[in-house]
């Protein structure tokens, strides 16, 4: 079943791109398409198999590398977090696939599209089914550079071309991290197979290394090598740049790889090696005050942006933020929980947006949209769908793993746990503002767009919505449903402070009795302590933290925060709530009721406005410490190392010698034999002179 889940959507890949022009634009679709649906399936019945069946497992394909010693095997590791992340990286991705058929409808190069498609999730698999290290590093490169090709598939477009190339070089930088990282692992663990490194991170807890003359903690080292590899992947405070310039891209590519899968590769590394950063506080500590920091920027800057698609990058960074810093209190459950909530509905908002702008003809600027909610109101219900999730309002899949997140960190306590905490709280009020500034301003107010393009806007055809419908089915269900199994554990009633029993349900079996009990932690059974032992399973054996995670995840008992997070005080669990709450309301008087009043905000706070508007001015800061002093230094190793240098004295200086020298000879070459005779005469001469002078030496 394995195979089933990873390979097919690299065989869409191969027949697209190989046989595209043979089976024409539709053949490529139906294909790519089909295969991502089979793989799809396929994964959903695993996670039956190896989640609530408890049987995870690992298949080797085959030997990959063999050096001496040195041995690395092709498998694929198929335990409770590869097949929760092959969930969501097939389902999401089979939806954008069929989507992609209305969407790109009118492009010239449909078969290619597909098949990049296919290849990037492909890439994706074989990331989160590594056993390795190194399998992990092929499929993080291969993402890579799926990701450079769909940036700028529109290569007529300079600003794509520059996005794509931007995201190659960012990511390469992060990538150089992750690279050393997997080397310093080999040195102290003297392999990069996981098993092995999970088996010796106690052992070798104490242990340091020597780098560039220090001498530091060894996994604190290769962690935070590991976690420079996640930073670039996703688009953490520093290496974040790459990500709203990548919207340059169709917008499919925007909810595959910036919503759900790519950005997600980097909480994937740091959760499976949660055994090793267990025993690198210090790193952890580093993750999560760059993910709270990055949480904190990025919704500063989602506020002022006015790209419908920026706007959701930018969320999509801060998320992403909530992630690693819950990966930093070692909440590992609670930031894959996070990240599979935050798949269905970021996909959902950027696919919805992508509805929006096929709409409106192309039109990204929201302050050019307005008045469209009755004109596509099916698009319309499914943005609210996305962004009352994403803004953590109840019983939406946003507000189950955002909150947890939250209470994680503040059940933490330690200074970058409370650091973390405010941070995210700050974030989930600016978060709940930006999100319904762009259902107004898009949906609401008087239309502002050319007359020519209000005419022409309509609802999306039906290829194009279903899969929004499967979307918004997730950010409805995935929370309340899966609740109990990621993050709930043993937890009920009041202890959890989330049990709000819903409904019970008694079947009797002679002396044997079951209760159902449907709870924010999802739908568990209750046994009568007086029934047989051999009754049927208890569905609450499955749905608890140890149960559903396995041995896929590791936490020190002192390091539990999920568990004491079901702990917290009642305020810091509705806090959330709150300013989400506070946060749509300011956003209702500021852009509905109050229109003037943006404005008077931001002649007030001017210079604040343009340091948000403008990014915090990181490309800017960039570009003048390393991209203007990288040119620069290439025009001097170009000018006068390269041309002045090695060309001069190298391969044009021996030129122009032979050139001069050939024409010197080329004098002699005259066409009259009494010079040939002369020329003759004078080398008969030299020679005789030669052996004279050498005879008269030896004497």
């Amino acid at each position: 079943m394995e195979l089933l889940a990873v390979f097919p959507p690299l065989l869409g890949f191969l027949i697209a791109a190989l046989f595209g022009k043979q089976i024409g634009d539709k053949g490529a679709q139906f294909v790519t398409c089909a295969g991502m649906i089979i793989a799809a399936l396929a994964a959903c019945s695993l996670f039956f198999t190896v989640i609530l069946a408890s049987h995870p497992y690992t298949t080797v394909l085959s030997e990959w590398i063999t050096s001496g010693d040195f041995t690395v095997s092709w498998a694929l590791r198929i335990d409770q977090l590869s097949v929760v992340m092959m969930c969501v990286v097939n389902i999401v991705s089979a939806c954008v696939h069929v989507y992609s058929v209305g969407y790109m409808s009118h492009d010239d190069h449909k078969a290619r599209f597909m098949a990049y498609l296919s290849l990037f999730t492909f890439a994706m698999l074989m990331l989160v089914t590594s056993d390795n290290l190194l399998q992990l590093f092929f499929g993080w490169e291969g993402v890579g550079v799926c990701s450079y090709l769909l940036i700028g598939f529109w290569n007529h477009k300079h600003s794509a071309n520059a996005a794509a190339v931007k995201a190659f070089v960012v990511n390469r930088i992060g990538d150089f991290g992750l690279a050393l990282g997997t080397m310093a692992a080999f040195v102290v663990f003297g392999s990069v197979e996981f098993d092995v490194m999970f088996e010796q991170a106690s052992a070798v807890a104490e242990n340091t290394i020597e780098f560039f003359g220090f001498e530091l903690h060894a996994l604190t080292l290769v962690c935070l090598l590991l976690f420079m590899g996640a930073m670039g992947k996703s688009a953490q405070l520093g290496l974040h740049t790459w990500l709203p310039d990548a919207m340059e891209g169709p917008t499919p590519v925007s909810a595959l790889i910036h919503a759900a899968t790519m950005v997600t590769a980097g909480v994937f590394l740091v959760a499976r090696m949660s055994p090793v950063f267990e025993y690198a506080p210090d790193a952890l500590m580093v993750v999560a005050v760059v993910g709270a920091s990055t949480a904190f920027v990025a919704a500063t800057i989602g506020m002022t942006q006015f790209d419908i698609k920026r706007v959701i990058a930018y969320s999509t960074m801060s998320q992403l933020g909530y992630m690693f810093f819950a990966l930093g209190v070692s909440a590992y459950s609670a930031a894959i929980f996070h990240l599979m909530t935050h798949a269905f509905f970021k996909a959902l908002l950027f696919l919805g947006a992508g509805s929006v702008i096929h709409a409106m003809s192309d039109e990204q600027d929201m302050r050019k949209m307005g008045g469209i909610y009755k004109k596509i109101p099916v698009t319309y219900a499914l943005m609210w769908i996305g962004s009352l999730a994403l803004a953590g309002i109840p019983p939406f899949a946003g507000y189950f793993s955002k909150d947890i997140v939250l209470e994680a960190a503040w059940a933490d306590h330690t200074w970058f746990g409370n650091y973390a905490y405010w941070m995210g709280i700050a974030a989930a009020l600016m978060t709940a503002f930006y999100s319904w500034r762009l259902i107004i301003m898009t949906f609401h107010g008087q239309p502002r767009a050319h007359q020519k393009v209000m005419k022409h806007v309509h609802e999306s055809p039906g290829v194009m919505l279903v899969p929004l419908f499967v979307l918004a089915t997730g950010a409805v269900l995935a929370g309340f449903v899966f609740y109990g199994g990621f993050v709930g554990g043993g937890h009920h009633g009041a202890e959890s402070g989330h049990a709000e029993v819903a409904q019970e349900h008694h079947e009797e079996e002679g002396a044997h009795r079951t209760t159902f009990v449907v709870t924010k932690e999802g739908v568990h059974a209750e046994e009568d302590m007086n029934s047989a032992p051999e009754g049927p399973v208890s569905v609450n054996k499955i749905w608890n933290k140890e149960g559903f995670w396995g041995k896929s995840l590791f936490v020190k008992d002192e390091n539990d925060t999920v568990d004491a997070a079901h702990g917290a005080p009642f305020w810091v669990k509705k806090l959330p709530l709150l300013v989400g709450l506070i946060g749509i309301g300011f956003a209702y008087l500021a852009y509905m009721f109050f229109t003037g009043v943006p404005a008077v905000i931001v002649k007030m706070f001017r210079p604040v406005h343009t340091l948000l508007f403008n990014k915090w001015f990181f490309d800017e800061l960039y570009d003048r410490l390393f991209v203007k002093p990288a040119f620069k230094i290439g025009n001097v190793f170009w000018v006068k190392g390269d041309q002045n240098t090695i060309d001069r004295l190298g391969p044009d200086g021996i030129a122009h010698k032979t050139l001069r020298a050939a024409g010197i000879l080329s004098r002699f070459q005259s066409g009259y034999v009494y010079q040939y005779a002369l020329v003759m005469m004078i080398a008969v001469i030299g020679i005789l002179s030669w052996f004279v002078f050498r005879s008269g030496n030896g004497l």
